[in-house]
């Protein structure tokens, strides 16, 4: 059987871990079949080592517009500067041409911008990493971002969110082509989760951004996070600010850019996630500190922003203490162990 072949663009700046990941997951594949099921190649802009985003440099094995033969699967590697790419009108149509003549194409991380300027992602449901969501959904309105997906399929197209994302996309394709039990293997091998549970929305930190808008509405802002559990109702907002409840409401959403409702609860969920990283985890407790009615209202508002619920955030984030701890893959420490039945 002749080997599939999986071929990375690697931008300049590239996010070394976006193109090492994924080809480590089909090179594991290999060993796994006992076969060189996959091929894997390295694919440059111009010729010379590539720099990645931590200096390391990569030396590719071939450079875009040559000939490598047929392309199984292209990717196209992320960089922090990616969104801001130039690349030349020869590179992009090598891209676009290519990826049109393999069995299946993606990216992985903000790789995701550059696929979107050849056209290939116009109107396609996709996913990136959950910081890029916002830049590249105003450079390309007509795309259906999922912001909390770790990974897409669209066809023959596949997105992957954020870096260590890339890894968990590779192994859904290794799936794909061998089966859940090389997949399974292949996860243990690599001590990563065959499914990992929730979305990258648990990662995020949207909502812990600087305040915005003109400074009464920024004094607002701070007030509201340094007092969480305060009633922050429309109207008492605006009295902070000096202004009243309706004018207050349209220039917040203004200049803010959500509605003050909205930016309020994202506040107060970003507070949980605080105090749920230092070690609070008793349902109630952290409800009334963040100025939830109850726990069952946090859980709610909990899983619409990040994902998954407080008890299985709190287990993935085991608090560090002096004593020696072994944590296991699935995040608990046997501190955590015993605590865990208090979390809801």
């Amino acid at each position: 059987m002749m080997s599939k072949l999986v071929a990375v663009l690697a931008l300049p700046g590239v996010q070394l871990l976006d193109v090492s990941g994924p080809l480590d997951v089909f090179a594991q594949a290999n060993i796994e079949t006992g076969k060189e099921i996959y091929a894997l190649r390295v694919i440059a802009c111009e010729s010379g080592p590539v720099r990645s985003s931590s200096g390391v440099r990569l030396l590719p094995d071939a450079i875009a517009t040559e000939d490598v033969g047929r392309i199984d699967t292209l990717l196209v590697a992320g960089a922090p500067n990616a969104g801001k790419l130039n690349l030349s009108p020869e590179i992009l149509e090598w891209l676009r041409a290519t990826a049109m003549r393999s069995r299946r194409y993606g990216s992985v991380c903000t790789g995701a911008f550059i696929l979107a300027a050849t056209g290939l992602l116009e109107g396609r449901h996709i996913t990136t990493h959950w910081a890029a969501v916002d830049a590249l959904a105003r450079a390309y309105p007509s795309l259906q971002i999922d912001e909390d997906a770790l990974y897409v399929r669209d066809g023959k197209l596949r997105t992957a969110a954020g870096v260590t994302a890339g890894l968990d996309l590779a192994l859904a394709l290794v799936e794909e082509d061998l089966g859940r039990d090389i997949a399974r293997r292949v996860a243990g091998q690599l001590v990563m989760y065959f499914k990992r549970p929730g979305g990258q929305l648990q990662f995020s930190r949207k909502g812990e951004t600087g305040p915005a808008g003109r400074a009464a509405l920024q004094e607002v802002q701070r007030w509201v996070a340094a007092n969480p559990e305060l009633n922050h109702s429309v109207a008492s907002m605006a009295r902070h600010a000096g202004l009243s409840p309706r004018h207050f409401a349209r220039l917040f959403h203004a200049e803010v850019g959500i509605t003050a409702g909205a930016w309020v609860e994202t506040t107060r969920v970003a507070a949980v996630r605080k105090l749920l990283e230092n070690g609070y985890n008793a349902p109630k407790l952290v409800a009334a500190k963040c100025g939830f009615a109850n726990a069952d209202t946090l859980r709610r508002a909990f899983q619409k922003h990040v994902g998954v619920t407080p008890a299985e955030y709190r287990k993935q984030h085991p608090v560090q203490t002096d004593e020696l701890q072994s944590v296991s893959v699935s995040g608990y420490s046997d501190n955590t162990r015993r605590e865990e039945g208090r979390v809801e």
